[in-house]
């Protein structure tokens, strides 16, 4: 089986997040960095900061679309606590 990565990435130019879904995270970083996706280029250079990985697809699917939603942002907020208080 493939695993799907769900992600979140940080944009570099405001610290705006991005969080999307993908079979190669590598290749899919790369393309929002070299501004070939539409919702992202405006706010590329990205890094990542967070991602999960998941067997089936509907699973990532789902676990996205919760990212995504207020209770998702306050959940990565929570998470990478730490993460924020150190790089802001």
């Amino acid at each position: 089986m493939t695993p799907w990565y769900v992600y979140v990435l940080q944009s570099k130019v405001d610290g705006g997040w991005y969080a999307g879904m993908t079979i190669n995270l590598r290749k899919r970083i790369f393309s929002h960095n070299r501004k070939k996706n539409f919702s992202t280029k405006s706010k590329a250079h990205w890094k990542l900061i967070y991602y999960e990985a998941s067997l089936d697809k509907h699973d990532a699917i789902a676990r996205e679309k919760y990212l995504k939603s207020g209770m998702g942002k306050r959940y990565i907020r929570n998470r990478l606590k730490f993460f924020f208080t150190e790089n802001f």
